[in-house]
């Protein structure tokens, strides 16, 4: 497993945990949906989480909760293209681009992006081969079935960590097969995607299984349904289990926290790291 991963012209330190900061430019995210959808508006928050000391900005075009509206690959790239490059011309920073298209993955990419995150796992027409001629960093998440709108209807497991890290496997076994190195590939278990309750919690309480598969791990919990079904939260108010459970993922070897909130984040996870780290 690398312990720096490079992302275009950046480099990411995985001797650490990271926190990626989400910047959704939909008009119909879950949590933030038209908070970000100018390039001004998007450029601010960008600053902040920068600021706030997230390595990764995770831009993304469309929104992947149940029943969103699908976007075409156009309007995706006209509201991701301008704010990538934007990011990249001004920040310091690894941008990550959080598509399911090839053209956008391929288009961001030309405009400095340096890592894809797709929650689709390159199934999509032309995403293998995209992401290959790419040559950034490539994380692949599971997700049951593959279309995000229909995830959630009656998803089923035989046992959910045998078959995500099954799953993960044939993708990884893909990727290599399509000529994209294992040393770029990371891996995310899809938290929330296609999921019961009961089973975000058996991936969050077996998270340090996936590590077998010896790939840089990434999880996104953050406000997740998961979260307000336990505590009866609505979204904006699921920052405490949000934080619980990112501290978990830390301390259960996740390499990447992906996060509404990076301040609050980055300070729970800089916390865990110390602790687990002290000698």
């Amino acid at each position: 497993m690398p312990q720096v991963l490079q992302c275009a012209d950046r480099q990411l330190d995985l001797t650490r945990p990271q926190v990626m900061g989400i910047l959704n430019v939909t008009p119909d995210s879950f949590s933030d949906g038209g908070l970000f959808v100018s390039v001004d508006a998007a450029l601010i928050q960008a600053r902040q989480m920068v600021a706030e000391a997230a390595a990764i900005i995770d831009v993304g075009g469309e929104s992947t909760r149940p029943g969103a509206t699908a976007v075409s690959e156009q309007e995706e790239l006209d509201r991701v293209a301008p704010v990538v490059e934007a990011i990249v011309r001004e920040l310091p920073v690894v941008v990550s681009v959080d598509t399911s298209k090839a053209r956008v993955m391929s288009e961001a990419v030309a405009l400095g992006a340096g890592l894809i995150n797709d929650v689709r796992a390159l199934r999509g027409q032309g995403a293998l081969q995209a992401a290959s001629d790419a040559g950034v960093p490539v994380c692949l998440m599971h997700m049951a079935g593959d279309d995000p709108r229909s995830m959630q209807k009656n998803p089923r497991y035989t046992d959910v960590i045998d078959d995500i890290t099954g799953f993960l496997r044939g993708r990884i076994q893909a990727c290599e097969a399509a000529g994209i190195p294992a040393s770029r590939l990371l891996i995310d278990p899809g938290f929330g995607f296609g999921k019961r309750v009961a089973d975000n919690l058996l991936i969050m309480r077996r998270l340090r299984e996936f590590l077998a598969l010896d790939k840089p791990l990434l999880i996104g919990v953050s406000r997740k349904s998961t979260i307000g079904a336990v505590l009866d939260r609505a979204a904006d108010e699921r920052l405490p289990g949000s934080l619980a459970l990112a501290t978990m993922a830390c301390q259960e070897g996740a390499h990447i926290i992906r996060a509404h909130d990076v301040a609050a984040t980055v300070d729970a996870v800089k916390m865990c790291h110390a602790v687990m780290t002290a000698s």
